[in-house]
């Protein structure tokens, strides 16, 4: 057995690992939190106190 076919068992197996603690990581979580806190969001909110420089936004002279 060549050193090539090792690495690439080694490498399947690692994957396999890292799968397995993935999806039991998402089993857990699922358990843990409702789907309603999981799915929520606050992308798109604009929060004017991150506006450091509100005059030269948007290439405004």
């Amino acid at each position: 057995m060549s050193a090539f076919k090792i690495l690439e068992y080694v490498a399947w197996g690692i994957s396999l690992v890292l799968g397995l603690w993935m999806f039991i990581d998402m089993v857990k979580t699922n358990r843990a939190y409702s789907e309603e806190f999981l799915t929520s969001s606050k992308e798109g909110e604009i929060r004017d106190a991150l506006v450091i420089d509100p005059p030269h936004q948007g290439g405004h002279l």
